[in-house]
């Protein structure tokens, strides 16, 4: 009888895409595990703050061995319902310096009074050689402001100010200033309007158009009797 020798039987099809991670077949199984792992940016969920870079500049420190270069980051986030904040900091690229300096936002939110989509009343805040002046608009008006003012302002939500820079032109002081003009706001309670009585309730005269109360009237119409 004749032996078989072993390893004589069909071979099968070697496949020359394959390399060192298998078949193909293979591979795409594991590219599927990954993905399902980590899903793509459509399937995160948004977060509710939006972020705009204020400023980026490149510094540098000398050091015993030479210049290290390094960058800086300024960044305002907001969520345009009167939550806002700016952070500073720096990083050996561009991306980890607007990271830190994200980072560093979210820890110190501030949250600003919007009444009718605008300030309860003016202000004007100086901060370094910073100095701006922020004053309340009417609807319609819009964000009358440039520069940093007006990305810390659209980042709170305020539709309708008008704002004059007095002092340094620098961003990331202005944006600094603004966000402390922003802080030290009061909130302005509006009255009810069921809180007042029909007798207070103005009216105007017909003939020397001016406005008067029924309270007022009988205080007149005393006096003359009198």
């Amino acid at each position: 009888m004749v032996k078989k020798e072993a390893g004589n039987g069909p071979k099968k099809p070697v496949d020359e895409k394959a390399g060192k991670g298998g078949s193909v077949y293979a591979q795409k199984k594991r590219q599927e595990r990954t993905r399902s792992r980590r899903p793509g940016r459509k399937g995160r969920p948004d977060s509710e703050f939006d972020q705009r870079i204020v400023d980026i500049a490149r510094v540098t420190r000398v050091m015993a061995g030479g210049k290290r270069m390094r960058f800086r980051a300024c960044v305002a986030i907001g969520n345009k319902k009167g939550k806002v904040a700016v952070g500073l900091d720096k990083g050996a690229d561009v991306t980890m310096a607007v990271t830190k300096a994200v980072n560093k936002a979210k820890k110190n939110f501030i949250e600003v009074p919007i009444v009718n989509d605008t300030i309860p009343h003016s202000i004007y805040q100086k901060l370094g050689a910073a100095k701006i002046l922020l004053k309340p608009a009417r609807r319609g008006k819009g964000v009358i402001a440039g520069g940093a003012v007006r990305i810390v302002l659209d980042l709170t939500g305020i539709k309708n100010i008008t704002s004059k820079i007095l002092g340094t032109n620098n961003n990331v002081n202005v944006a600094k200033c603004t966000i402390a003009a922003l802080n030290n706001l009061k909130k302005v309670e509006l009255k009810e309007k069921k809180n007042l009585k029909n007798n207070d309730k103005p009216r105007k005269d017909r003939q020397s158009g001016n406005i008067q109360t029924e309270k007022n009237e009988k205080n007149k119409s005393k006096k003359d009797n009198s």
